[in-house]
């Protein structure tokens, strides 16, 4: 997003409390950003609080005010934020069993769709616990688009996309803080690929859903890690070359053994 008043790209833009609009860290003050409702601004307050939830035009939540002291390293879950994971859960799950009944046979069903829960949820909590940690506002999202083509593809036997929704992410962080929190995502996958992988070597009941397991989670990891745009792989490259090139070998290697283990 641009800084209204610089037109910076900015990852993470502070919306100003009194006009709404969105700056860069170096136009965030009323006064750096001449705000047309300065008076507001200058008058006295009782108690000192900031924004943890920013107003987006593509998300339905607004503005909650919340003290400092609340958001410093703890993890939390809002009931909007539960009603948006149970709709994923249930989209993620309708996935799961579409996919399972081209796969494999009816008994298998239950453990497929857990390990596909798992490997969406686990990759999204973990950027949520991280940024938290971090002090950070953090919370998940459907989002219309992602919900709609997750849905449909319940219905289609030619693609699967999963992406219900998202952790949304506000407040101030620099280049190390966002890449520790993109990079929180995608080791979960490769930790989830890696013990899938070994189960399905070490146990003969049940190798094919693991197999199919481990190699999707090496894919999420692998996609995620993409060097470009909106992928969390960006945020850890700018971050650190080397942790992003680790990853992403790791990532390709489990993807490359995983598939031709199925195949």
């Amino acid at each position: 997003m641009k800084c209204q008043k610089c037109q910076k790209e900015v990852f993470l833009p502070f919306r100003c409390p009194y006009c709404g609009g969105y700056f860069c860290p170096e136009h965030r003050l009323p006064e750096a950003h001449e705000c047309p409702n300065m008076e507001s601004a200058r008058a006295p307050k009782e108690e000192t609080r900031m924004p943890i939830i920013q107003k987006q035009k593509s998300y339905e939540y607004t503005v909650t005010y919340l003290p400092v002291q609340t958001m410093r390293k703890k993890v939390y879950f809002s009931m909007k934020e539960v009603k948006h994971l149970t709709i994923a859960a249930l989209l993620v799950s309708g996935i799961g069993l579409s996919s399972a009944i081209y796969l494999m046979e009816l008994n298998s069903l239950a453990l497929f769709v857990l390990i596909i829960l798992a490997s969406f949820f686990i990759h999204e909590i973990a950027h949520k616990i991280v940024a938290q940690r971090e002090g950070l506002w953090a919370e998940f999202r459907l989002t219309f688009t992602g919900a709609l083509l997750t849905l449909l593809s319940m219905l289609s036997p030619f693609f699967k996309i999963i992406s219900p929704g998202a952790v949304m992410i506000s407040g101030f962080a620099d280049k190390e803080r966002l890449g520790k929190i993109a990079i929180a995502g995608p080791m979960t996958n490769i930790a989830l690929s890696t013990s899938f992988f070994a189960i399905a070597f070490l146990y003969s009941q049940n190798n094919l859903i693991f197999a199919i397991g481990a190699a999707f989670n090496a894919w999420i990891a692998l996609f995620n890690l993409i060097p470009f745009g909106i992928f969390d792989g960006f945020k850890i490259f700018l971050w650190n070359k080397k942790v992003w090139a680790s990853a992403f070998t790791a990532s390709l290697i489990l993807t490359l053994i995983s598939y031709k283990l199925i195949l």
